[in-house]
């Protein structure tokens, strides 16, 4: 449909509109008056004589028309875009006056010129009226598609698990071979053997505003102390594993907003000190060993009591805040929110760009002797598009023991050999007095779509004793539902 035609469609209710609703937007145009006075015989009646209208071109040329009048714009597009509006030959308008049967044929007729000059010869709507046909099965197609999707988003609200809550599962399984003599606890297995592990999850996920998430989580795993665990290498498919091959309950928090530039964290069971921070900066999440993570998170057992806030004082600066307790019960020993507690401060900056980086402090009211009290560390990466380069340092007091300095360094790379794999190698190492144990991870995360990914992995880990060259194979499959 041309421009043309679409004016003219919105010509004639602009017309209809101006002229039926009040004088002030119809065409002023007296075409015959009569004016009787008391006499006795008919032919005393005086017939007034026709008046010529004059057609104007802007509606600034009415003298009685000013642009504060509420039907101003009205006129103006009557007069300037459409020009069927006439006004007396006195150069007035009139509008304040009753409008008489005359003049409203007079204005409608004038009006309907103008919408048949629009339209033409009609070759336009001639044109939908063959479309309409031609496509009449498709449109009838659609039709029926649409109320078949009707019928089904009903059937859907009808009998939907609930209105608030979505059910969201992983299960994670590792096959672990080790390809040399593997040491654990300071003793040598010549033959060590393959290990299977898993990790099951169920997650339910209310929201109750759109902006809110209440998490609870079911959780089973095998984790009966595999090689790559015993050697200090968690394959994070038991990582707060809960209850061998049972079910048990692993998350239960609250997470919710507090205006725009906060959120708040409420939890009561399995909170760890990584769970409250924005981000833990370094790129190698989809790795196979736990000290990835990085591990001086872990340092700090979790709780069953924690709270936290995140603070954006602008897009890019985070602050981070959590303090958890690792029991809330006050019948046990040393129990209560305020013993047994472990409390972290991060502050982040982020970017869309090339630089990320955060600064660490995380502390504990009640360190047992050989636990970490308290830990300051850095973390940085460098984003390069498709690749980058990112670690940490950390330094921690450790209660009656020498501390604890872990560091890690390592590239991954982004979309390789496919959208959403990734290429990753890593090193790091955790020293403490004379032992210097080394951790090197190279992986591969496949993502066969949306719903499963592989990684294959290599790990090797000298133990920093005699013999504790370690060498393992690792493969992980995600399955996601």
């Amino acid at each position: 449909m041309t421009n043309m035609t679409w004016k003219a469609l919105l010509a004639a209710p602009v017309a209809f509109g101006a002229i039926v609703a009040v004088s002030g937007n119809a065409v002023a145009a007296e075409a015959l008056s009569v004016e009787t006075e008391a006499v006795s015989n008919v032919s005393d009646i005086v017939v007034a004589e026709p008046i010529q209208l004059a057609q104007v071109t802007s509606v600034s040329e009415l003298a009685d028309v000013q642009p504060s009048d509420w039907a101003f714009t009205a006129l103006q597009r009557l007069v300037e875009e459409y020009g069927c509006l006439e006004g007396y030959p006195d150069r007035t308008y009139r509008g304040n006056r009753a409008l008489t049967r005359y003049e409203f044929a007079a204005g409608l007729n004038a009006c309907l010129d103008v919408v048949i000059q629009l339209i033409g010869e009609g070759s336009d709507l001639d044109t939908i009226r063959r479309l309409q046909e031609e496509f009449a099965a498709e449109l009838a197609t659609i039709r029926g598609r649409v109320d078949t999707i009707e019928a089904d988003v009903a059937e859907l609200e009808a009998n939907q698990f609930s209105t608030t809550t979505k059910l969201r599962g992983q299960l994670d399984a590792h096959l672990v071979v080790p390809f040399s003599e593997a040491d654990v606890a300071g003793v040598t297995l010549e033959e060590a053997d393959a290990t299977f592990e898993y990790r099951a999850r169920l997650n339910f996920d209310t929201s109750f505003t759109g902006e809110d998430r209440l998490r609870i989580r079911l959780q089973a795993s095998d984790d009966a102390g595999s090689l790559v665990n015993a050697g200090g290498l968690s394959s994070q498919s038991g990582r707060r594993g809960g209850i061998e091959d049972n079910v048990g309950l692993d998350d239960v928090y609250y997470s919710f907003p507090v205006g725009n530039r906060i959120s708040g964290i409420i939890a009561a069971n399995s909170v760890v000190t990584d769970d409250f921070v924005t981000s833990t900066i370094v790129p190698f999440d989809s790795a196979v060993a736990d000290v990835s993570g990085p591990v001086f998170y872990d340092l700090y057992p979790g709780g069953d009591f924690g709270a936290g806030a995140n603070i954006a004082f602008s897009d890019n600066l985070v602050l981070d805040l959590g303090y958890s307790s690792g029991s809330s019960n006050v019948n046990t020993e040393d129990g209560g929110l305020f013993n047994d507690n472990s409390y972290i401060a991060q502050l982040n900056f982020l970017t869309d760009g090339i630089f990320n980086a955060a600064v660490t402090y995380i502390g504990a009211g009640d360190a047992a002797v050989g636990s970490a009290e308290n830990t300051i560390a850095g973390l940085l990466s460098l984003n390069f598009g498709r690749f980058t380069i990112g670690g940490h340092y950390a330094t921690t007091d450790m209660n009656g023991v020498d501390d604890m300095d872990t560091y890690s360094g390592g590239i991954a790379i982004a979309d390789l050999f496919g959208v959403g794999n990734e290429f990753g190698v890593y090193g790091a190492v955790s020293s403490q007095g004379d032992l210097d144990p080394l951790v090197v991870e190279a992986y591969y995360n496949l993502n066969v779509n949306e719903y499963l990914s592989f990684t294959p992995a290599v790990i090797y880990a000298d133990n920093d004793t005699e013999d504790g060259d370690n060498v393992y194979g690792a493969l992980r499959a995600t399955f996601s539902f």
